[in-house]
């Protein structure tokens, strides 16, 4: 098994007033060629948005993309109709597929909106583009929770990729365990702290982990919410 820490501090950053991201991956005018993803997953930003500001209509092809809400609201519109707004507890699923245009703007006039935005290559380029969202009602402690697959299994959004995302949260201490379907996996750190087979993760942190016939999970003294990538 081999275990790589991506520290909170170490990524890219980029601040344009009304948007602060930090980049894992190289992405738009941050580029190292060390990490340029992992696996089929390519960007992962952590974006605050500004209230009333935010991403424009622009295009997006061949690429499926996830929003996490943190805090605030994220409201989204595309070519295909779709209005919405995502909100801490959901999860919005975009394939992007052979084309489509959207726009991701804070939905509050008063409140900063803070959102993961992840990008995952598919496995086909020209497919028909479609939209999903969906409530994941968290209750304190619950573990693991699956909420993206390839099939939809378990009640989760159907993604073109042969990967399962899963939200965790844990209590002060609690503790959880995940047999990968994989060889890689990837655990992004939300809030709190986490150990993932002794590797001590905080806000902000990445870990890719190769080869892992388990994953175990302990949380730190305040508690943590995480998301675990499983992936090909």
């Amino acid at each position: 098994m081999q275990m790589e820490i991506r520290p909170a501090a170490a990524r890219g950053q980029a601040n344009h007033g009304w948007l602060y991201s930090q980049h894992s991956f190289s992405f738009a005018h941050y580029y190292d060629r060390r990490h340029m993803g992992f696996g089929p997953l390519r960007v992962i930003n952590e974006d605050k948005v500004a209230p009333g500001r935010g991403f424009l209509p622009h295009h997006h092809q061949s690429m499926e993309i996830l929003s996490y809400v943190i805090s605030g609201a994220l409201e989204h519109k595309d070519t295909l109709g779709n209005g919405s707004v995502i909100r801490p507890g959901e999860v919005q699923l975009m394939s992007a597929g052979r084309g489509i245009q959207h726009s991701e703007m804070n939905g509050s006039t008063q409140e900063e909106v803070h959102f993961l935005q992840i990008w995952i290559l598919p496995r086909s380029a020209r497919s028909a583009p479609r939209y999903d969202q969906r409530l994941f009602e968290p209750t304190p402690g619950e573990g693991l929770r699956l909420v993206v697959s390839p099939t939809g299994r378990e009640g989760s959004l159907r993604i073109d990729q042969d990967m399962d995302l899963h939200r965790l949260l844990l209590d002060a201490q609690g503790q959880a365990q995940l047999d990968p379907r994989g060889p890689r996996a990837w655990v992004q750190v939300i809030k709190g702290s986490l150990q993932v087979n002794g590797a001590a993760l905080k806000a902000g942190d990445g870990l890719a982990i190769e080869g892992a016939e388990q994953l175990s999970l302990s949380a730190g003294a305040e508690g943590v919410e995480a998301l675990v990538f499983d992936l090909p």
